[in-house]
């Protein structure tokens, strides 16, 4: 299985417009974040969870070549507004239409930004994204593994917590953004996974994200093998990650690669 961390920024990215604060200009390039999302290649099978405002950008910077399926965790602006880009992946594909898979929160958001991409197919290809919409269920069940899914509380919606699992290594990913706090369900689901890519958003408290310490002490509970948080503010400076975790556990940067 390989992860590839396209962004790890908040919905405001860093550097932040307007802000002159030391990480917003730090020369250090693990600090330039675009937002959140992970691209998974699940034995061959490529996987894209949520597409940022940057999505083009991150896509061409990791040179990912094709895109099997699409997974929403939610609807929130930095995590949908790039899927129009996806038309690219939609065009390459043999029936021009790509699967998305999401909850009813996120289906709603998807029909009221791109209805033209609900659409049937043309005859004759004219370069619009088409999604083919479907329920995420707590148990996806292919031929190059499983995902299974659980909700995390994330302020007015439910972010979908994503647990993977490979078919020909049995290796476990679990990547849960976008969350206040997660639940003894989420937790025993991801018990003991190889890798663990999490919110931890900045060291004071948020109402609606994870701070690091609360980050932490989820993670350590959960006990997975590697550890990164996610969803960085720019009150966090990349450098400080011997300040504020401990060993075994980092910050993800933009365009990080991991393989399991």
């Amino acid at each position: 299985m390989e992860i590839i961390v396209l962004g790890s920024g908040t919905s405001h990215g860093v550097p932040m417009i307007g802000c002159a604060c030391a990480v917003c200009r730090s020369t250090d390039p693990r600090d330039r974040r675009t937002r959140a999302s992970v691209h998974v290649v699940l034995d061959g099978l490529r996987i894209q969870i949520d597409a940022t405002p940057e999505f083009r950008l991150q896509a061409l910077a990791a040179r990912i070549p094709t895109v099997d399926l699409f997974v929403l965790t939610h609807g929130h602006a930095d995590h949908i507004l790039g899927m129009d880009d996806l038309r690219r992946y939609c065009d390459a594909r043999a029936d021009g239409i790509l699967p998305v898979y999401c909850t009813e929160e996120g289906e709603e958001r998807v029909r009221a930004i791109y209805p033209y991409a609900l659409r049937p197919p043309t005859a004759q290809r004219d370069g619009y994204a088409r999604f083919d919409l479907r329920r995420m269920p707590a148990r996806l069940e292919l031929p190059e593994g499983v995902i299974e899914t659980t909700p995390l509380p994330h302020g007015r919606v439910d972010t979908l917590g994503l647990v993977f699992t490979e078919k020909s290594s049995g290796r476990r990913f679990a990547y849960y953004t976008d969350c206040k706090e997660v639940p003894e369900h989420a937790r025993t689901l991801a018990k003991e996974v190889d890798l663990l890519i999490m919110d931890g958003l900045r060291p004071q408290p948020h109402p609606t994200h994870q701070s690091i310490p609360e980050a932490v002490a989820v993670a350590q509970a959960v006990g997975a093998k590697r550890v990164y948080l996610t969803h960085l503010a720019h009150s966090v400076a990349h450098a400080q990650e011997p300040e504020w975790l401990p060993a075994g556990m980092h910050f993800a940067h933009d365009g990080l690669s991991l393989s399991l």
